[in-house]
């Protein structure tokens, strides 16, 4: 399946198990494979068997970070960089960290990866910005070409129910899916603690993430894809671009544009009719 996934994701080469491999095969997915929740609107179960995943991924279509996630670690393994998922806790648009009565559910899977002796985070399934592979180090940091700052910190005890680790970010809020950011300065995207996480944990968090009423991927249509400068979401009909540096926002007003935004820009094939059965127009 390596091959089939590096012409996927327009790789001519296999990347190097290397921190600078790591993020060349993660940014290369990020641009070639959209983030979307489209089948949880249309009724269809999510699948997280590999199969499954690839038939959906490896297609014209996306998926959300428990499927670009999935496929990602079984692709590092491939390459020879052992993996393993971890859940997160999303802050993106929230106050961060603090009361637990009020943190959201664990609904969000990245990958903790082993890159010689080093520990790395990797996050190919993140739609709410991009986050790059960053080293399991206290403070360490990372630039992405959308002008955002990421930086991760220790917060907590391993045992802290909020997370051990949080992953922040700075940059302009035009590259984000349009949740607001709260300030100017470091605002808190998501918190993970490295507990083995089990098959079982990623059915229950995809399983809540895609029906219960409430959630993101069960209100609206979401999609984003990263861009060589930049970064696009579509949330509902809106749709909000940022590249070289400037960020623009406009609403879709008809389903033959709402599908060619889809395939144009977030290499999204959905036919006629599945646009017209999300009723967004």
């Amino acid at each position: 399946m390596l091959d089939d996934y590096l012409i996927r994701i327009g790789l001519a080469h296999r990347p190097s198990p290397s921190p600078e491999g790591l993020a060349e095969l993660q940014r290369a997915h990020r641009m070639a494979i959209g983030f979307e929740n489209f089948d949880v609107l249309l009724g269809r179960p999510i699948a997280l068997d590999l199969a499954a995943i690839w038939a959906k991924l490896g297609s014209a279509r996306g998926g959300y970070c428990f499927e670009h996630n999935a496929l990602f670690g079984a692709m590092l393994d491939e390459l020879g960089l052992p993996n393993r998922p971890l859940l997160a806790r999303v802050w993106l648009g929230l106050d961060g960290p603090g009361d637990l009565a009020a943190a959201p559910a664990r609904t969000h899977t990245l990958r903790l990866v082993q890159v010689g002796t080093e520990s790395w985070l990797a996050d190919a399934g993140f739609g709410g910005s991009y986050v790059p592979p960053l080293p399991l180090v206290d403070g360490a940091e990372a630039t992405t070409p959308d002008g955002a700052r990421h930086r991760l910190v220790r917060r907590a005890a391993p045992d802290d129910p909020l997370g051990e680790w949080l992953i922040e970010r700075m940059g302009p809020a035009g590259a984000t899916d349009g949740r607001t950011l709260g300030s100017d300065g470091w605002a808190a995207q998501y918190s993970f603690g490295l507990a083995a996480v089990a098959p079982i944990d990623l059915e229950l968090g995809s399983w809540w993430a895609s029906s219960r009423p409430d959630t993101r991927f069960t209100l609206a249509c979401r999609a984003s894809i990263v861009l060589p400068d930049g970064f696009a979401a579509l949330n509902g009909t809106r749709l909000s671009v940022h590249a070289a540096g400037r960020s623009e926002a406009r609403d879709l007003t008809r389903a033959e544009d709402f599908r060619a935004v889809l395939a144009d820009l977030f290499r999204i094939a959905l036919s006629p009719d599945e646009v017209a059965r999300l009723r967004l127009f």
